[in-house]
């Protein structure tokens, strides 16, 4: 029995070889011993890096005479054999070995186990040919033959960071519903509640803060996630509130942590922790009212902002995707919109200079403020007064004109 290694460099592993790396047994005699040749003479075990893709290999089992290789790739050989005959395990210190998942296939006149997923860096990997498990094998006790590889650990190269959390105030409502967390780059998934506290005034974590969800909130770019205040916590008359009480109190101060230990999707933790310290005012259970709004005319002929004071802070997400400038003929005018001063005020910067004429701010009405009321509708809604589950009309408009 042998062991193959891989030689490692660079940002990421590579295997340093694209042929043997293992050899092992020698003549394993057939049951059948009319055949001309034994299945097999000597096999060879050998793991193979994918090209282009640096962790991910291949196990590759050559030496195999073709009548066995034929059985194998024949529909009568049982797929429930597969791992019996060939199977791969992840090996960790104190944790028994797990079996990996994968497929098998014959090719090229030889067996190939493919991992499902890229090996991962810091772990051991042990490969087991039981010939024993070969067709028309003489024995079931004929031999394993077993191979292992290291994948070496990177180096941490700690550059993640966060880079925004929304809302940016310094105070919040008292039912605020939700947190976004922005990130420099792409994060993993899985276990976030482990690197996110709520600290209250003594500095003592506030139980059970967040609606802790299985399908965790990323932006397809895994670079924003939305984090939700349980809102069981929010509304009033029902159980968590009134046994557990509030997330958020107003009067009082509170300290949302990020913990350095959360890795991002290479693997690596956070280059530093985060806080965002915040003041915590009176519930807001108005919903938001574009008719209060008011707005700065730009100049025509130019590509200065149209700026839209929204009374108060509004969703930073939806705000900048709920919010729409038309045209006379009713077309949207290209541009970028921004949020300023504390989510409070919209600013649109158009691709093109400003002309004289008519102007339409559309305003979709699920846009939510800080506490997730809507347009016309308040969070917490109350049925039994005969309150609509939602607005019939989808959007608000707001003429303007430019001179």
């Amino acid at each position: 029995m042998s062991e193959g290694r891989g030689i490692f460099w660079g940002k990421s592993w590579r295997p340093a070889f694209a042929g043997l790396l293992f050899v092992c047994s020698i003549g394993v005699e057939a049951a059948d011993s009319n055949s001309s040749a034994p299945p097999f003479a000597a096999v060879f075990l050998r793991w193979v890096s994918v090209p282009k893709e640096t962790n991910r290999v291949t196990l590759e089992v050559s030496g195999l005479g073709a009548d066995t290789l034929a059985t194998l790739q024949s529909t009568n050989w049982p797929a429930a054999n597969w791992p019996r005959l060939l199977s791969v395990f992840v090996e960790q210190p104190g944790i028994e070995p797990l079996p990996m998942i994968g497929t098998h296939r014959v090719e090229n006149a030889q067996l190939r186990f493919t991992p499902a997923f890229p090996l991962e860096p810091g772990l051991r990997y042990r490969a087991v040919f039981d010939a024993g498990q070969l067709p028309r094998a003489a024995t079931t006790t004929a031999g394993k033959l077993t191979t292992t590889l290291t994948v070496p650990a990177r180096p941490e190269r700690t550059t993640t960071t966060v880079t925004q959390v929304y809302p940016s105030a310094d105070v919040l409502p008292e039912n605020l519903l939700k947190f976004y967390l922005h990130f420099s780059a792409p994060m993993s998934r899985g276990s976030i509640y482990e690197h996110i506290r709520l600290l209250n005034e003594a500095n003592q974590p506030v139980e059970l803060p967040f609606l802790e969800l299985a399908e965790e909130l990323w932006s397809a770019d895994r670079m924003r996630l939305t984090l939700f205040i349980d809102p069981g916590r929010i509304k009033r008359e029902v159980k968590p509130l009134e046994e557990i009480g509030p997330t958020l109190q107003a009067g009082k101060r509170f300290t949302l942590v990020i913990g350095r230990g959360w890795k991002d999707a290479e693997g690596n933790r956070l280059k530093d922790s985060f806080t965002k310290r915040f003041f915590v005012g009176p519930p807001d259970r108005e919903p938001p009212d574009p008719q209060r709004w008011s707005y700065q005319a730009p100049p025509i002929r130019t590509r200065e902002p149209l700026a839209v004071d929204m009374a108060k802070p509004m969703d930073a997400a939806l705000a900048v995707r709920m919010i729409h400038v038309l045209d006379a003929t009713g077309r949207a005018v290209a541009g970028q919109a921004l949020l300023m001063e504390r989510e409070r005020v919209w600013k649109f910067l158009p691709q093109q200079v400003w002309k004289p004429g008519r102007y339409t701010l559309v305003v979709e009405t699920a846009i939510e403020d800080l506490a997730g009321n809507n347009i016309g509708k308040a969070f917490e809604v109350e049925l039994n007064e005969g309150a609509p589950r939602r607005l019939e009309q989808s959007t608000v408009r707001l003429p303007f004109e430019l001179r």
